[in-house]
């Protein structure tokens, strides 16, 4: 039996003690992670960019979700079934309650898909594609198509549902208008119903989570809190990691991959990403926004001119010099080549050829070439600014003058859906691979209901429209597939958009940190786990 004295000290001691190996463990489990931007709103609705869809759904949930295989799994519905080929009938998962503790019942799922509709919602089109939602009861809703869907699913998984009696409280019925500079309470506050609850945000600094004890889910991961730190420098990222000031980095610069791989402490995971990166040219004005061309034409409507500047690309010295072998070359804009079947043939680019490009530009009266404006951002993709500058000095050689107008994504976005712009790079991708989620979105003319939204060069073609529409209701797989690649053929034909490469995604951690990397680029906080350090 200890001594008096002694059993003061173990009173006094072991509390402390547990104390220190509370707060220790606790340590363990808080992943700190950085990318070069910052994700644009919190408002679910109100962007349909890949790093704010990715951190929004860490706190929103869609009926439908995603295994780690990108394959459709239960999430909010636990059930569902296509009654006819324009009623789908889904069964709601019980007992599951917001952030905020209110329940979440059918009256939440018919706001929040009536909500992403509206006129301010980058996934209208999305929202419209899956039809009218009723309620049947608590725990069953309806969907009403006005045509066949057929990847109606697929469209689910990308709206998130939020609270209706929140969102009402806090008068954001509808999204925040994000290109009109809105600020709105959905933008800076979050109330979901997802793994993980938003403790604190500031824009550009720092935003800081939580895990929800109340999740209905089983969270394989051991996280207790992330803190997530926007470094837009690829320097000042990459030394923090290596100072173990930061645990994750999601976006290392090509060019450091191999330090890293090399560095004692740190890993490296890898694969290709569902995303291209392409450039998009106004193709509608008369006269362009930013440039001087001669006759104050628009070159950009002469096909000789598109198909010029796209041979003068040297796609080769983009992958292996400026990506580090991180890219691969493709002639399709599509995310994936699964979205035509992997048909070579669109696949296939046009060739680099310098002199037939001059022949072109010539052919089409820009042998002294014209000026125009490239805008790039210059934190949403790997490289995207120095994409734009290799471009600009590649397209130097048929006297094309490039002013590479390079800016925050924060700025860039809402500058191209003003339709601000007069040539610019974007890329495209997420989970989706079926070709519907390009088509209707970037590759048909604007029009209602989202359709065109990321057309930003406001390319109209009654064929390609009438090729991609087709494809949106064709209920036949191997009609649709024939559609698709119609579509698609039409498209490379007229080189309405230029091609360059889809992504390779490393990410670079701490050895005691274990992901799941996905073609999707989410990092998914619910399956993460964060050992002691070594």
């Amino acid at each position: 039996m200890p001594h008096a004295p002694h059993r003061w000290i173990l009173r006094r001691v072991l509390p402390l003690l547990a104390g220190a190996l509370l707060a220790l463990g606790a340590q363990a489990q808080v992943l700190r992670w950085a990318t070069q931007g910052d994700p644009q709103t919190l408002d679910p609705h109100a962007q349909n960019e890949s790093l704010t869809n990715a951190m929004n759904a860490q706190v929103y949930e869609t009926l439908v979700g995603r295994d780690k295989q990108l394959g459709l799994a239960p999430q909010l519905a636990t059930e569902w079934q296509q009654v006819s080929p324009r009623l789908w009938r889904l069964k709601l998962r019980p007992n599951v309650k917001f952030h905020d503790g209110s329940p979440f019942t059918a009256d939440d799922v018919v706001f929040s898909i009536r909500r992403a509709r509206e006129p301010t919602s980058a996934l209208q089109a999305y929202a419209n594609a899956v039809g009218e939602p009723r309620k049947v009861d608590a725990l069953t809703v309806e969907f009403q198509l006005e045509q066949v869907n057929p990847i109606f699913l697929q469209h689910l998984n990308t709206l998130f549902i939020m609270s209706k009696s929140w969102s009402e409280q806090h008068k954001v019925v509808r999204p925040q208008d994000f290109k009109g500079k809105e600020e709105t309470f959905a933008a800076l506050h979050a109330n979901g119903t997802g793994p993980f609850v938003l403790v604190s945000r500031q824009p550009d600094v720092r935003t800081v989570y939580k895990r929800n004890p109340q999740w209905w889910g089983q969270m394989e991961g051991n996280l207790q809190e992330v803190v997530y730190t926007p470094i837009r420098n690829d320097a000042t990222r990459l030394a923090a990691l290596l100072s173990g000031e930061i645990d994750f980095v999601q976006d290392p610069a090509p060019r450091d991959v191999p330090r890293l791989r090399g560095s004692g402490g740190l890993k490296v995971v890898e694969g290709p990403e569902n995303r291209v990166l392409f450039i998009g040219m106004d193709q509608s004005r008369d006269k362009l926004l930013y440039g001087r061309v001669p006759a104050d034409k628009n070159p950009f409507k002469d096909l000789r001119v598109r198909q010029a500047l796209y041979q003068a690309v040297d796609i080769e010295a983009i992958r292996t010099r400026l990506m580090n072998g991180q890219a691969q070359p493709t002639g399709a804009v599509t995310p994936s080549p699964l979205a035509h079947g992997r048909d070579p043939e669109i696949e296939r680019r046009l060739p680099f050829d310098l002199a037939a490009a001059r022949k072109l530009m010539a052919d089409a009266g820009y042998a002294d070439g014209f000026e125009v404006t490239l805008d790039c951002p210059n934190n949403r993709y790997i490289n995207d600014e120095e994409i734009c500058v290799a471009l600009a000095a590649m397209w130097a050689q048929l006297k094309v003058r490039v002013k590479v107008n390079a800016m925050p994504r924060a700025q860039y976005f809402p500058k191209l859906e003003r339709r601000d712009t007069s040539m610019y790079l974007l890329g495209w991708g997420g989970s989706i691979t079926d070709a519907e989620t390009t088509l209707t979105p970037v590759y048909r003319s604007p029009g209602d209901k989202g359709v065109g939204a990321w057309n930003f060069g406001n390319v109209r073609d009654a064929e390609l429209d009438e090729l991609a529409a087709a494809s949106s209701r064709e209920p036949d797989n191997a009609k649709r597939e024939q559609l698709v690649k119609a579509a698609l053929k039409r498209h490379n034909a007229l080189v309405l958009h230029i091609p360059l490469h889809r992504q390779v995604v490393p990410w670079a951690m701490r050895q005691n940190v274990e992901v799941v990397h996905r073609p999707d680029n989410w990092l998914e906080w619910q399956w993460v786990k964060v050992g002691p350090r070594p």
